[in-house]
């Protein structure tokens, strides 16, 4: 089978900086792959690489047999990226949000009400469809914001740090809605330094300095650092990068 997605040798500079470095990876379909590090480490920069946002300085990608800068165009419409700070309007209901991105996909009119309705079922939404959604907790905003990236049924889901300061209940309802996503054959890419999290993607990749340390399941990383857990092999696999 070949892979939703793929990246060779992809780098990406700015000025001195080398934010990605010669990064190669594969995710398959179905799959949800966690990219961890800590700040800084290029988690983001690798997001917006390979969603079109961002060209690369050197090396190649695809999603979903895309090039991401050669068919940057028609690849947007198989993706779905939610970034740290997704484009909610507060001054928008639940609903307005939701059918305001549904315009941006170019969903027909006739398709929007069922799946409108599906995404607000789907992320626990419904009794809340007409608040603004400037008076929604954290959690909700990430469930809402996640309801906007879907509206256009995406294949493939680039999620950045989605679960960032969100309290524990919201981020097991978020998974749980993840999960679900996974049934449908949905790939999706997840990025995050919350190592608990990473322990629930089939595999991960830990990402420091721009650079892809190791590639493989949580069990498999942390029986390779003789550790009990993904965070102690974290630690010990950058501390043995920057005694290098």
């Amino acid at each position: 089978m070949s892979a939703t997605i793929k990246a060779v040798n992809l780098t990406r500079k700015f000025a001195d900086l080398t934010a990605v470095n010669n990064l190669n990876l594969e995710v398959e379909e179905g799959e949800i792959f966690g990219l961890v590090g800590p700040d800084g480490a290029g988690k983001s920069t690798t997001m917006r690489l390979l969603t079109s946002i961002l060209d690369p300085t050197s090396g190649e990608g695809w999603v979903y047999g895309k090039h991401i800068v050669k068919e940057a165009e028609s690849l947007k419409d198989n993706i779905a990226y939610m970034s740290q700070r997704f484009g909610l309007y507060e001054d928008l209901t639940v609903f307005e949000n939701i059918n305001f991105y549904a315009d941006i996909f170019c969903v027909p009119p006739k398709e929007r009400p069922k799946k409108i309705e599906e995404l607000l079922g789907f992320s626990g939404l419904t009794p809340f469809r007409g608040r603004m959604a400037g008076k929604l907790s954290g959690g909700m905003k990430q469930k809402l914001g996640l309801a906007c990236a879907l509206i256009h049924t995406p294949k493939v889901l680039f999620l950045d740090e989605p679960t960032n300061g969100v309290d524990p209940v919201s981020r097991r309802d978020f998974w749980r809605i993840l999960y679900d996503l996974l049934k449908q054959n949905v790939t999706i890419l997840y990025s995050t330094s919350y190592l608990d999290e990473a322990e629930r993607c089939k595999r991960v990749g830990l990402l420091h300095k721009g650079k892809l340390l190791r590639c493989d399941t949580p069990d498999a990383i942390k029986e390779e650092c003789k550790v009990k857990t993904l965070e102690e092999a974290f630690i010990k696999v950058i501390s043995g990068y920057d005694k290098k």
